[in-house]
């Protein structure tokens, strides 16, 4: 029953989270990026971040993210969320053209790596 109950819960994040040089304080809404510099994060930014982490390795479909992080009623354009992943690539990634950590899954939506 235990192992059941672990397979369905998600991780859960503390206020910081850290991969590889970068460090994400979530209850500050600021990061240290790749370049070391302090990065801030605007809610909508750290609402994303923390989303595909907590789904590390799944894909989390657009829908999901617009639902969770934009709410029901509001729909940015679908470049809005493209945008937000390019920006966490020039903050996080050390080639942005070839991403480690933020995937783009072609037609279906997003998923994060460590």
């Amino acid at each position: 029953i235990d192992k059941n109950k672990k397979l369905q819960e998600k991780e859960s994040i503390g206020d910081t989270y850290q991969f590889g040089n970068n460090t994400i304080d979530f209850k500050a809404q600021e990061a240290i990026g790749i370049t070391g510099e302090t990065i801030t994060l605007s809610k909508k930014e750290a609402q994303l971040l923390k989303l595909l982490i907590e789904n590390k390795g799944e894909v989390v479909t657009r829908e999901k993210i617009l639902q969770i992080v934009w709410g029901y009623n509001v729909y940015p354009s679908t470049r809005t969320i493209d945008n937000f992943i390019l920006s966490f690539r020039k903050y996080f990634e050390t080639d942005s053209r070839n991403p480690r950590h933020f995937h783009s899954v072609r037609g279906v939506g997003y998923k994060y790596t460590d």
